[in-house]
């Protein structure tokens, strides 16, 4: 991603109702369809200026890798661990498997080679372990946004299906999520088609907004923990190794 947008996520993924909509979308599904033991080993890749990892610590021993060094500086800072160096897909033979849990929380779509990351992950992962990891969908919807934050691609659910099942991982759950908000941001990125400024994750919007779109966001975690959704702004898959 560009400086900007690291700095940016630094400062807002603590209270910004996207981040806090889906951390509790996550823990829901790692609560609920993976069940970690709490002696598990767990990895975050990509974990950024490291929002996640205080999450992923009511679950097991988390350990982090980040290519960006600066962000890596404030992951390493913020949560008290020390994350590593490291990148996908060929630069993580330094880390010493087996983790009953690998995150990979909206990293995929960076990525150029895709297959081959997911490969890489999976060497690393127990036997009986499990993937979790979460994508931008629909590429209908690709905007400003996603060429800041350096996408590649947005996946559609047969896509994400596709990679995954060609690096050898089954897929024991997925679904689209960030549904419910689906229609407003529909109509956002169209309107932005036609010259009206685009609305960014870049900035906190007021507290009120930030609330309800917080809460309308996580009321998802109660449908995934025992449904999935046909379409919405992002996907999520829980996968292991064939």
């Amino acid at each position: 991603m560009e400086r900007r947008a690291y700095e940016a996520m630094a400062e807002i993924e603590g209270s910004h109702w996207w981040f806090v909509g889906r951390r509790a979308i996550l823990e829901a599904l790692i609560k609920h369809r993976i069940r970690p033991d709490r002696s598990s080993r767990i990895l975050e890749a990509g974990c950024g200026t490291g929002g996640n990892l205080a999450l992923l610590r009511q679950f097991g021993t988390v350990e982090a890798f980040e290519f960006d060094a600066q962000a890596r500086e404030i992951a390493s800072r913020k949560s008290c661990i020390d994350v590593q160096a490291g990148s996908l897909p060929d630069g993580i033979e330094h880390l010493s498997g087996p983790y009953q849990l690998i995150a990979l929380f909206d990293v995929l779509e960076h990525l150029d080679r895709d297959e081959d990351s997911l490969r890489s992950l999976r060497r690393l992962l127990a036997k009986d372990g499990k993937l979790i990891l979460t994508v931008p969908a629909l590429q209908f919807l690709w905007s400003q946004h996603d060429v800041l934050h350096h996408h590649r691609r947005r996946y559609s659910g047969r896509r994400l299906q596709d990679v995954l099942e060609r690096a050898e991982l089954q897929v024991n759950y997925m679904s689209y999520f960030n549904s419910l908000l689906l229609p407003a941001a529909v109509v956002q990125r169209l309107a932005s088609r036609f010259g009206k400024s685009e609305v960014s994750l870049d900035g906190v919007p007021p507290k009120i907004a930030n609330t309800i779109l917080g809460r309308i966001f996580a009321v998802e975690r109660r449908i995934l923990r025992h449904a999935r959704l046909p379409i919405g702004l992002s996907l999520c898959a829980i996968c292991s190794a064939r």
